[in-house]
């Protein structure tokens, strides 16, 4: 099967060309046309639907600029604005459409003469949206999407001074790289004093979220918001307790891992303790990796990367890099993190990073092109409803590619030892990420089981948490305070609450298909493909059967994989 990246904005057939989203008055006539058109024939119903998602496509591209751009520019209050009118003054008004054309269509008596197994997740999705729906959370959740964007807001202000220079924290983590002890100290403490700054408004915006959230599940017939969001998330094929599961098998088979990469970080480094600015450091007389200098470089050799891998992977970042979908280093003013945005009618996703010249953003870049590989490989199905797969797949997508990718890492390393340290970091980040998963899911679990919980209850239980999933090597005494606020730097907890155990689940179906790359390059590349075409037109175990994968995150499987694993660092 041959894909092409020559993408194509999708034609308008439904509503004019020229139109774009500005109020709610311009807006409202589709959604009552579609609401009030009479369907007499299957072939009027599939009509009706492409008209529909055709209108949804509009509404979802127009909604993620306004996203892209203020995250860009957090400091522009006109960009703020724009998103917050879309947020306040136009979804609200959606929603009731939304739910009625729902109902509309599973209502209707010719809704079982679609094919079955072609609507049979979309149909799902919608039977989920329905019972989730309820009038009077709109204004909560329309207040919801503004306050989650205040955390881009206030972490984007946050910078450091260092030899007399102002960097954003993403910048400034650059030094504790650096073979000297002292600056990494130095920075390290910055960085999270820095952070204690803003803990009170960040705290303070947690409790505002939790209330609203719990207030939603609770609106919505739910016991606790987490109970809401698993539904809202879609996760029919697994339940809470098989993430109490995950969370003991990385206890018992991904901790003893985390303690010898650590111990012999320790070793390599000649320290008598490790400490927290020392775990990302080179011994002295190692230069850290500087795999690119600008975020052009950073492009032009994830494009060279990506074209040896597969020539497809190339073109779809050099397409993206054409139409200026690429937003890349790290600024003053720009919100924290990375993502990749899908764009519903372009086709070419928005890919948004933070870099800084380190070999973390050189995964990181990888990491949302293989996002972006799935948005163009999704875009060709028929209704913007199919495209909206699950999280879990969305993960396997980026973090496969991290792993197929490191055979094509030479584009950024000439020098042998520099692409074995590079490849080194990146299977320790894959181990070492899994505790920091395990914690962050756990937490949440905990702060919505217990919606009360007050500023120093949370702290008391993020603390024994982070105790429960501590390895025995590196040295945190008298950074208490730092380590009680840690949570705070997760964006996840702010803006996409419950979505990180997907990063688990999907790290170890990235090591299942990295297995079978090194048995069968071009058969692994084939089923990443075949399984990410298929969007979200099958279940979440369908599309890992695609990819040559089980559904499976038992403590059994993560103990094969996290063997396998050891036995590639070993080797």
């Amino acid at each position: 099967m041959t894909y092409s990246a020559n993408i194509e904005k999708l034609p308008r057939h439904f509503i004019p060309e020229d139109f774009t989203v500005t109020d709610w008055q311009s807006l409202e006539p589709f959604f009552k046309e579609l609401l009030e058109r009479n369907i007499e024939t299957k072939a009027e119903l599939e009509k009706w639907l492409k008209d529909q998602s055709e209108l949804e496509a509009l509404v979802n591209e127009d909604a993620c600029w306004r996203q892209i751009k203020m995250t860009c520019d957090t400091e522009n209050k006109s960009l703020e604005e724009a998103f917050a009118f879309f947020c306040m003054e136009i979804q609200p008004k959606i929603q009731p459409y939304a739910d009625a054309l729902n109902r509309k269509l599973i209502n209707h008596p010719l809704a079982k003469e679609l094919d079955a197994e072609k609507y049979f997740t979309y149909l799902r999705s919608m039977r989920k949206s329905i019972e989730l729906f309820r009038e009077e959370n709109i204004p909560l959740q329309a207040e919801l999407s503004v306050m989650q964007q205040q955390y881009g807001v206030i972490s984007g202000k946050m910078t450091v001074t260092v030899n007399d220079t102002e960097y954003t924290l993403q910048q400034a983590a650059k030094f504790l790289e650096k073979p000297d002890r002292k600056i990494r100290e130095e920075v390290y403490r910055k960085i999270n004093e820095r952070r204690l700054v803003d803990k009170e408004p960040l705290n303070n915006l947690y409790n505002r979220l939790i209330e609203k959230r719990n207030q939603e599940a609770l609106n919505a017939g739910f016991k606790n918001y987490r109970d809401y969001r698993f539904k809202e998330l879609g996760r029919f094929d697994y339940t809470k307790e098989d993430c109490f599961q995950f969370h003991e098998a990385v206890k018992q088979h991904v901790l003893p891992l985390v303690n010898i990469i650590y111990q012999n970080k320790k070793e390599k480094l000649g320290l008598d303790t490790l400490r927290p600015w020392d775990i990302d450091a080179e011994p002295d007389g190692i230069k850290p990796l500087q795999p690119f200098s600008t975020s052009e470089e950073l492009i032009e050799k994830s494009i060279a990367c990506f074209t040896k891998l597969r020539p497809f992977f190339g073109n779809c970042l050099q397409k993206m890099q054409e139409m200026k979908h690429l937003d890349l280093e790290s600024r003053k003013g720009k919100a924290p993190g990375g993502y990749n945005c899908p764009l519903a009618e372009s086709g070419a996703p928005f890919i948004f990073m933070n870099a800084a010249g380190q070999m973390q953003d050189v995964t990181t870049m990888l990491h949302e092109g293989g996002h972006a590989v799935h948005s163009f490989l999704s875009h060709p199905l028929e209704l913007n409803g199919f495209k909206e797969y699950p999280m879990e797949i969305a993960e396997v997508a980026s973090m496969a590619m991290e792993l197929m990718s490191m055979d094509e890492w030479e584009t950024f390393f000439s020098a042998p030892t520099d692409l074995k340290r590079a490849k080194e970091y990146q299977l320790e980040r894959v181990i070492t990420i899994f505790p920091w998963i395990a914690i962050i899911d756990k937490f949440q679990h905990w702060v919505f089981e217990n919606p009360t919980n007050t500023n120093e209850e949370r702290t008391a239980k993020w603390n024994e948490i982070l105790d429960e999933f501590q390895d025995d090597v590196v040295d945190y005494s008298g950074l208490e305070t730092y380590r009680s606020n840690s949570w705070q730097r997760q964006l996840h907890l702010f803006e996409v609450p419950f979505y990180y155990i997907e990063y688990g689940i999907a790290q170890l179906g990235a090591i299942g298909l990295w297995m079978q790359f090194k048995q069968n390059k071009e058969l692994a590349m084939d089923n990443y493909c075949k399984a990410l075409a298929l969007g979200g037109t099958k279940t979440l175990p369908e599309l890992f059967e695609t990819a040559g994968l089980k559904f499976d995150f038992s403590p059994e499987k993560i103990k094969v994989l996290m063997d396998f694993v050891e036995k590639e660092m070993n080797s």
